[in-house]
């Protein structure tokens, strides 16, 4: 399993690649999200899963998402044991798949942010795996303009994910 400071798999030199951290809305929007980031890796949270197991049942396209996510995931880690430590391919040309554990809320941030409050600790999971890897590029999707802003305002690279939007009406 990934410990706070196992980050070999995601050393710069094994992997020039950008990593993604994923927020739990992101799969809840969209529960073939894992596709959409081409050869770079995806790393969700255990915040994530603990989350999605909230949104599972129930008729709505959201809890639809959730249930669909959450297959995908297992089918993918069926055959392999590594999700908590190497992550496992989403696929050909793609990179992989992490589940990240929690890890004790980061010095820089404890004062702040409120650990029992689950975007607060998928934020602590991405600031410190950025804190971990200083040469590589982490970068936090969310739909969640406040989570962004807060990620943005500790030095976090944020993306919202808009893969649904229309880029050309032509």
């Amino acid at each position: 399993m990934l410990q706070d400071t196992d980050t070999s798999r995601f050393q710069k030199d094994a992997m020039p690649n950008k990593k993604f951290v994923l927020d739990t809305n992101v799969v809840l929007h969209d529960s073939n999200c894992l596709t959409h980031f081409d050869e770079h890796d995806v790393v969700l949270p255990i915040t994530v899963l603990e989350e999605l197991d909230n949104f599972k049942k129930g008729n709505e396209s959201i809890n639809f998402h959730a249930r669909e996510f959450l297959r995908q995931l297992d089918a993918l880690s069926v055959s392999a044991d590594n999700l908590f430590s190497s992550g496992v391919p989403i696929g050909d040309g793609r990179g992989v798949v992490i589940l990240k554990m929690d890890q004790k809320f980061h010095e820089d941030l404890r004062f702040n942010l409120n650990p029992k409050k689950p975007d607060d600790q998928i934020l602590n999971s991405a600031y410190c795996l950025d804190q971990d890897l200083e040469d590589s590029e982490i970068v936090l999707v969310s739909k969640d303009v406040n989570l962004r802003m807060k990620a943005r305002s500790i030095g976090l690279q944020t993306e919202d994910y808009t893969t649904n939007q229309v880029k050309d009406i032509n």
